[in-house]
């Protein structure tokens, strides 16, 4: 049974039906998932959920598939790891990570949206996926649509992390390399989408690609105990991370699921590209777009396509938002390596040095639940530390070369 009800505009409120949509053609704003949220609410318990596989797939009826999900069999219910070593250096009481540099199959968050989407592109008929990528998407796509037997047609930045270059190009698509930033990037496959009618999962698919968002709060709130803690950090790149698991904690609210959500969100970015962090501290309706520039080129985005709802999602919540330089970044990839064994990419630098900064601002409390969402794996931003770490050393195959060269 589908609990999908339709397409609905987010500034207009027009509907429309379920179709490879995702601008207003009345208002230009963006078109959202509308659920039948009375009938869901009929189904959906928590014991359904905890009788299911550990996979994205079993909050299935707040996902916008009609009939049973074909993609992403293994993905999402990533582990919720209790940061106590980290706890002590922050001084803070409670600290969570919600770990999705180890999502399956490719290693990030996106993992999830890409499961949703290629889903969704086969029930429309589709034969043919793209993208517009800062490298994760890349990866995942690729990956997913070859187990689908999807043909694929992927576009990046030509400066790309090598990690991820090559993360792509092992499951064999179409790779177009693009001599711009993403924005440019992204205004080409949006003339590449109209003229070819692929399936664009962050474009024309967008609408329901970004739902798979709301799986990485479900769990998080389901992992706590059917809680949410008081304070959640997130990377923004286009925004819409943050927005979904805002949603998502608010329909398990609005469905009995949780009692409650007094959680306060707040938006992480690299100085170098932070739009949605200055609108929110310059408390601005205006998302001004900025030419990036940070070693964070998974956050990379200068003009974010939902950076108004991230902001506004942060105010909602009584949140705020912050950024890091690139040294803060490094650093902090270094603290959660020793610290939890959790090797991340920049943007889970990002997180982490936000979080840092704002426990020692004081304006995450150090007394109440606080989770960090890391959303990559540090083995595709290698470069951004190869040169900040140690070197190993060097010894001939013998006892008294090791006590020469190794100080016990």
């Amino acid at each position: 049974m589908s609990y999908v009800k339709g397409l609905k505009c987010r500034e207009c409120g027009r509907e429309f039906p379920k179709e490879a949509l995702y601008v207003c053609e009345y208002c230009f704003g963006p078109l959202e998932v509308d659920y039948d949220y009375e009938n869901i609410k009929k189904k959906l318990t928590r014991q359904v959920i905890e009788s299911r596989p550990k996979n994205l797939w079993r909050y299935r009826e707040l996902l916008p598939i009609d009939g049973e999900p074909t993609d992403g069999l293994k993905s999402g219910f990533t582990p919720l790891i209790r940061a106590r070593n980290l706890e002590k250096v922050l001084g803070v009481k409670e600290l969570y990570l919600k770990d999705d540099s180890v999502n399956h199959p490719t290693l990030s968050f996106k993992d999830r949206v890409v499961a949703v989407a290629l889903s969704k592109a086969k029930e429309f008929g589709f034969k043919t996926v793209a993208c517009a990528s800062t490298g994760n998407l890349a990866n995942s796509v690729a990956a997913q649509s070859a187990v689908a037997g999807l043909e694929r047609f992927i576009f990046i930045p030509a400066d790309l992390e090598s990690g991820k270059v090559i993360g792509t190009l092992i499951y064999n698509p179409t790779l177009i390399a693009v001599e711009g930033n993403y924005d440019q990037v992204n205004r080409l496959c949006s003339e590449v989408a109209t003229k070819y009618k692929w399936a664009f999962v962050n474009i024309n698919i967008r609408p329901y690609y970004a739902e798979g968002s709301k799986t990485y709060g479900y769990e998080i709130a389901e992992q706590l105990g059917w809680r949410t803690p008081k304070h959640i950090i997130v990377p923004c790149a286009g925004g819409s991370l943050i927005t979904k698991i805002w949603k998502g904690l608010k329909e398990f609210k609005n469905l009995g699921l949780i009692n409650k959500v007094d959680t306060k969100i707040y938006a992480a970015q690299a100085t170098g590209c932070a739009p949605i962090v200055t609108a929110i501290k310059e408390n601005s309706e205006i998302i001004k777009p900025i030419k990036p520039n940070t070693i964070a080129k998974s956050l990379a985005i200068g003009n974010p396509a939902d950076g108004m709802y991230a902001a506004a999602t942060v105010k909602d919540s009584g949140g705020t938002a912050e950024d890091v330089t690139d040294d803060e970044i490094v650093e902090a990839i270094k603290l959660l390596a020793v610290t939890e064994g959790v090797f991340t990419e920049t943007a889970g630098g990002v997180t982490l040095g936000v979080t840092k900064k704002l426990i020692e601002q004081g304006k995450i409390p150090k007394d109440e639940a606080i989770v960090v969402c890391i959303t990559g794996n540090g083995l595709k931003t290698q470069e951004a530390v190869a040169k900040k770490i140690g070197r190993p050393i060097k010894i001939k195959p013998n006892i008294a070369s090791f006590e020469e060269h190794v100080k016990l």
